[in-house]
């Protein structure tokens, strides 16, 4: 398989498959984008190695970046797709984000952090599983302002995007384009998933014992 996604890197073809995968797994979570990214860039990784190692000839580097700027352009892209539905989803879709706690939770959280001019929230989400929907439904139902979320889903995609490539390109360099390579590389992708969870679960955890003993202690009387 990393040999024929190695011949797909050379061709136009794998920027698309890329971008659309990235576009649509805001819809669709179980797609798995970031494995596609990782695999194309290991194969990138192996074509790059081949090329240096040929008289005359440049390592192909600039298909990582143009796999970095498609990764991310529809990363941003399938954002603003979520964000704009969830503003006109109207009162169906409110009623849907109130029976659900975890988007509840995440519109409250996020509708704080971007009025504090904070959106880092934004940035971790894209590496949760399902945090990027989560987050991007949560702005829109919320009416947030476009210039409010919009930079730092940019922001978002482009880590999230040069991560991927990262891991997958350096992954074969060091272990070769092999499966050992990408596994590696998915498996370090899975944990910056599982850690970008946690972060975003602890402050609502955190607040709630504190909260807890204000609401539960009884009101003095003279």
């Amino acid at each position: 398989m990393l040999e024929s996604m190695g011949a797909l890197t050379g061709s136009p073809w794998i920027y698309a498959v890329v971008a659309l995968s990235v576009l649509l797994d805001v819809f669709l979570p179980m797609l798995p984008s970031g494995v596609l990214v990782i695999t194309a860039a290991t194969a990138a990784a192996g074509t790059t190695t081949v090329a240096a190692g040929s008289a005359g000839e440049v390592p192909q580097v600039p298909s990582l970046l143009a796999l970095i700027l498609s990764a991310a352009t529809a990363s941003v892209l399938g954002d603003l797709v979520a964000y704009r539905l969830a503003w006109r989803g109207g009162d169906r879709l409110d009623r849907a984000i109130a029976r659900s706690r975890r988007l509840t939770t995440a519109q409250e959280r996020l509708g704080a952090a971007l009025g504090r001019g904070g959106g880092i929230l934004v940035v971790i989400a894209r590496f949760a599983p399902a945090g990027r929907s989560v987050v991007s439904l949560g702005a829109g139902a919320a009416h947030r302002k476009v210039k409010e979320f919009l930079p730092w889903s940019a922001l978002a995609g482009v880590a999230w995007a040069g991560y991927s490539v990262g891991l997958g390109y350096f992954g074969g360099q060091w272990l070769g384009t092999t499966w050992l390579g990408t596994a590696v590389s998915v498996l370090a992708l899975f944990v910056a998933g599982a850690l970008a969870a946690y972060l975003m679960r602890r402050p609502a955890a955190a607040a709630t014992p504190a909260t807890a003993p204000a609401a539960t202690s009884a009101p003095k009387t003279s």
